[in-house]
């Protein structure tokens, strides 16, 4: 794994055809997370040297897989994602904490609904106490050949409306660094101006509002 911040780790990549993922690891005072998912054995046993994890928290159904119960069995982890996402999640591990709509918060992590890539994506957003605040958006907003792009799973209840107006719920955040859970290309995760990030915000929703 490699260390982006002072309390914060990328996993190694894990390659999904044309998409790329990471996951992220997060040492905070209230108890470890993985963001994501990884199944590599080299990432688990550095997570492990770090002190392991007390939750896991996905984004959306994209990052579920057989790897969610090995985490679970390994650091007794708790396993968080949407209510909405819960029903196609839990078909590949038992599911600790749904958050419902009215929940926007879990200790210091700050839980944003942001429907539109599927009906129950969510984003996490942290304020670290070393300075930066970091921003983890699944696939709501992702880098794709070095550019803020976007992506609608229809069949998962996403749409182009939805979409639009989830990301301007995160216009006015001004995260330092912002971290994708799949990306194309070779750009993962960008730290990130405020003026750069209203860019890209508006950018996104003005082409998706085209295509509606």
């Amino acid at each position: 794994m490699k260390q982006l911040q002072e309390d914060l780790w990328q996993s190694t990549i894990h390659n999904m055809g044309m998409l790329n993922t990471h996951a992220y690891f997060l040492r905070r005072p209230e108890g470890n997370v993985l963001f994501y998912n990884t199944g590599n054995d080299d990432n688990l046993e550095q997570i492990a040297e770090l002190g392991g994890i007390q939750f896991q928290l996905l984004s959306h159904r994209d990052e579920s897989g057989s790897s969610l119960n090995r985490i679970k069995e390994r650091f007794g982890s708790k396993l968080c994602c949407s209510a909405l996402e819960a029903p196609m999640i839990g078909k590949d591990a038992q599911i600790d904490v749904t958050f419902q709509l009215r929940d926007h918060h879990l200790g210091d992590i700050e839980i944003i609904h942001t429907p539109g890539h599927t009906a129950g994506s969510i984003c996490f957003f942290y304020k670290s106490p070393y300075g930066k605040s970091y921003l983890f958006t699944g696939d709501t907003i992702f880098q794709s050949n070095a550019k803020w792009a976007t992506f609608v799973l229809p069949q998962a209840g996403g749409s182009k409306a939805s979409l639009a107006d989830s990301l301007l719920r995160l216009r006015d955040l001004n995260p330092d660094i912002v971290m994708s859970s799949a990306f194309v290309g070779d750009v993962s995760f960008v730290e990130i101006t405020g003026d750069e990030w209203a860019q890209a915000i508006d950018d996104n929703v003005r082409r998706l509002l085209k295509q509606s």
